[in-house]
């Protein structure tokens, strides 16, 4: 067996009054140091904290602008659809226009009249307006 060491109850220090000031410098500099081990802890739960409501806030927003992304797409679409009804329609009414105008130059030829004979708006107005939309998959749920 082993033999024990016996060691004093105390360092020998604490009787030497060379050594009390330094041991009482080494206990306020380890309160000091837990001290601000503890704010420091606090500081950085704190700091997670801010973090975690930050996340949380821009998840929202986040969320809150793909919704607002998918209203406008849908409406994009929605009036890209009434727009190509229009265009149609708006190309027929020019297509029969120009069917009464021809009648109407012939009624002028036939009977001699002067006929107003309305303008045919140019077809610029038939071709679609082109918009560069992107092609990202904006029906990602959140």
């Amino acid at each position: 067996m082993a033999a024990s060491v016996q060691r004093p109850a105390s360092s020998g220090s604490e009787s030497d009054p060379r050594y009390a000031n330094i041991d009482e410098r080494k206990r306020r500099r380890m309160l000091s140091n837990r001290e601000s081990a503890r704010r420091s802890r606090m500081k950085k739960q704190k700091l997670m904290e801010d973090l975690c409501n930050e996340v949380s806030l821009l998840q929202k927003e986040n969320s809150r602008l793909y919704k607002e992304i998918n209203a406008s797409t849908q409406h994009y679409i929605e009036m890209e659809s009434a727009n190509n009804l229009l265009r149609a329609e708006a190309m027929g009414l020019t297509e029969r226009l120009r069917s009464l105008n021809s009648v109407l130059h012939i009624v002028e030829e036939v009977n001699g009249y002067a006929v107003e004979i309305p303008e045919i708006p140019d077809d610029s107005l038939f071709k679609p307006l082109v918009v560069a939309v992107p092609e990202a998959n904006y029906g990602v749920s959140r």
